[in-house]
């Protein structure tokens, strides 16, 4: 019997184990939000937030909207992709109320 992980759940807890990552994608969940708005509400630095939402944009999870205004306005969101995460996320959301300590 073979007892090895299989690759697609290795890569989604890779992605989603990185820091920070679970708590953008959670953010997100609200709607677009701005740059700004996701760093202040999380408290994460800029460097690492403009990395992580990166690799969710390369990923298909989160959508970079740029509209051109004066000055330009950039929105990040949720894909598809993205929103589908909804139900592990508010399940996580759950089980941390029921089993972890503030």
């Amino acid at each position: 019997m073979d007892k090895s992980i299989c690759p697609r759940f290795e890569k989604a807890m890779g992605l989603m184990s990185q820091r920070w990552t679970g708590l953008i994608i959670y953010q997100l969940l609200t709607g677009p939000q701005r740059f700004c708005s996701i760093e202040s509400a999380i408290g994460v630095s800029g460097r690492v937030l403009s990395e992580r939402l990166k690799d969710l944009e390369n990923e298909g999870i989160v959508k970079r909207e740029v509209f051109p205004e004066t000055p330009v306005r950039i929105e990040y969101s949720l894909t598809k992709k993205g929103i589908s995460l909804e139900p592990l996320m508010r399940e996580m959301e759950r089980w941390s109320q029921d089993w972890l300590e503030a």
